[in-house]
């Protein structure tokens, strides 16, 4: 065969060499015969668990492609649904044992729980991981002190999903304290006075706990991406517009519907800002009013300091003052002059009978 060189032009004479026909076999066909088998597989699995009310709320939950939060748009319905769930005290559809016969027809959603990534708190500043573990301590105490384990855990997986959440503040303390100052608290105990009672020492010690091991990777799975639950005595409006996932003890646990309440949508930074506000800030919304035996829910302490427990390593007794005294009452350091002194050490020793009284003179009023 003659061909012209490609560079130069120039004619070249290749011999050609006669072979045996070569038949090649196409390398890729039996990939794609697996991969069709292998979706078809997959889709026969899938299929009986979808559910596809719930895929309808994933296809609206979004506008736009992009993954950042920046970059999202939040659509009209979950814009409204946000707006209700952050509203001031929610509007309950029912209560009592009605509210119970109606959470508990409610299903829960069929699809998988995707648990949240672990969160570890950035020990750069003390003392920001420190108001950080006692937000969150307040917030299991004062949410679920007495609730199952497993509950007490999902409380703080739910504040630790919010913080992730683009929707919430992203911080611990911004978490448990929004909405704090007005009615709208999302922690009803940050607005109801709870703060002004002393916490059981106990029950305190084991929230701390269960707080740390939140702030050092623990995962409650059994919440999955959850950002609300509600105690079972009570039926929000906004509760079948969420996805139901768990009920653990006397709480009822949702995530936010389509993929706003998945792996996704947590997108958010943490702040590395924690502020813990003063009680006086607080909304207070239960002050100055009367419980069932006549007795005020809350005394006015604005300036008082949110109760801590004792110290455990503390063995006196509570009315032993161990010699300390509180100078900011008012009290003020005096001493006697000696002749005040030796008056009072002449009377004690006449009270013993030590010494005998001064004779008393006649005409003299006693």
């Amino acid at each position: 065969m003659m061909h012209d060189f490609p560079d130069t032009g120039e004619l070249i004479i290749v011999e050609r060499v006669e072979h045996e026909p070569v038949y090649t076999r196409n390398s890729t066909l039996p990939w794609v015969i697996a991969a069709l088998v292998g979706f078809g597989l997959l889709f026969a699995t899938i299929i009986p668990r979808v559910d596809f009310a719930e895929m309808g709320e994933m296809a609206r939950a979004w506008t736009g492609s992009g993954q950042g939060s920046e970059t999202k748009k939040l659509a009209p319905e979950m814009q409204a649904l946000l707006n209700e769930t952050l509203a001031g005290k929610p509007a309950l559809a029912e209560e009592g044992t009605a509210a119970e016969q109606l959470n508990e027809a409610m299903p829960l959603s069929t699809l998988p729980v995707e648990a949240a990534r672990p969160f570890v708190m950035p020990y750069d500043s003390i003392p920001i991981a420190d108001r950080a573990l006692r937000c969150l301590t307040q917030a299991v105490y004062y949410e679920a002190g007495f609730e199952p384990m497993e509950g007490r855990h999902a409380v703080a997986q739910v504040i630790l999903n919010r913080m992730r959440h683009p929707a919430y503040p992203n911080s611990v303390c911004g978490v448990v304290y929004q909405g704090s100052s007005r009615p709208g608290c999302q922690f009803s105990f940050t607005c109801d006075g709870s703060l002004y009672r002393a916490p059981d020492p106990k029950a305190w010690a084991v929230a701390r706990d269960v707080a740390q091991q939140a702030l050092s990777g623990k995962v409650t799975s059994a919440v999955g991406m959850a950002t609300h639950y509600h105690a079972n005595y009570v039926s929000p409006y906004w509760a079948p517009k969420l996805t139901k996932i768990n009920k653990i003890g006397a709480h009822i646990f949702y995530r936010w519907p389509g993929n706003w309440g998945r792996p996704g949508a947590f997108t958010d930074g943490y702040s590395g800002k924690e502020f813990i506000p003063a009680l006086s800030s607080l909304a207070n919304i239960n002050a100055g009013k009367l419980g069932m035996d006549g007795e005020e829910l809350l005394e006015e302490a604005a300036t008082a300091p949110a109760a801590l427990p004792p110290d455990p390593t503390d063995r006196r007794a509570e009315n032993d003052l161990g010699g300390r005294m509180d100078v900011s009452k008012g009290w003020k350091l005096t001493i006697p002059s000696p002749t005040e002194s030796r008056g009072a050490y002449e009377r004690a020793q006449m009270s013993q009978g030590t010494i005998a009284a001064p004779a008393t003179v006649a005409g003299a009023t006693p």
